[in-house]
């Protein structure tokens, strides 16, 4: 039974089919942070996240998913779907009984 949030067997499934890797529960917590961000302000609040919270957006930068510096931040496409397969799956398809 998986809650909000958690990083279940499905998510890694997911995880793995379309970035090629397992996630880690950072990231996953992370997603919905950049997606809430990207369809608003596209400025990252740097006080609202920690540095384990910027090492992960380092590496999907190097990974290409993202682009950015400062506080402006740009995601492509492939990466904005695949956050949304994800959190689908991490908090929306749960089991609730």
């Amino acid at each position: 039974m998986g809650k909000r949030g958690e990083l279940t067997d499905k998510v890694q499934e997911v995880a793995e089919k379309l970035m090629g890797r397992k996630i880690s529960v950072r990231e996953l917590r992370l997603m919905p942070y950049i997606q809430y961000t990207m369809m608003n302000s596209q400025r990252i609040r740097y006080n609202h996240i920690n540095q384990e919270e910027r090492d992960v957006l380092s590496m999907w930068n190097e990974q290409g998913y993202v682009e950015g510096g400062d506080s402006d931040i740009f995601i492509t496409k492939e990466f904005w779907d695949i956050m949304g397969e994800i959190l689908f799956y991490g908090y929306v398809d749960i089991d609730r009984t």
